[in-house]
């Protein structure tokens, strides 16, 4: 699922693939579902292609979305993103993910995730396994 959602340098917000065109892509707002063209000289990071960095190896954006949806039972986020100070966002995200690297991980990164899985939240997105990932596979990999 994770696959087909983009994150566009410039614009606010998530975006859903829709369709490719000749040197663009076709995108719809997660937000207000205003669809879009976006051409190759625009940023775009599909979601599958994020990680976070921990202690060890990095984890996958899925697993980490996964695990803020445990933590939320699926709503959006009891933490507001923008009126946290550091010290929250780190509490917060330490819960989700005890061994993220604080070093690496900067408060922005958090606010961006936190941004991000209200998005796909109040899209009714609450599947965030990959595309490629099968539910057998994501539990040996946790």
């Amino acid at each position: 699922m994770l696959k087909e959602i983009l994150a566009i340098t410039g614009k606010p917000g998530l975006f859903r693939l829709v369709s490719r065109g000749q040197n663009m892509l076709i995108v719809e707002s997660l937000l207000d579902g205003k669809r879009t063209p976006t051409y190759a000289r625009d940023k775009i990071v599909s979601l599958a292609d994020v990680s976070m960095f921990t202690e060890g190896d990095d984890i996958p954006l899925s697993q980490v979305l996964t695990k803020v949806g445990e933590k939320e039972s699926l709503r959006p986020a009891s933490l507001e993103p923008k009126k946290a100070d550091n010290k929250a966002l780190a509490e917060w995200f330490a819960a989700v993910l005890p061994d993220y690297d604080r070093d690496r991980v900067y408060p922005s990164d958090i606010r961006k995730l936190i941004q991000w899985y209200n998005i796909l939240i109040n899209a009714g997105i609450t599947d965030f396994r990959d595309d490629e990932q099968t539910p057998e596979e994501e539990k040996t990999a946790e």
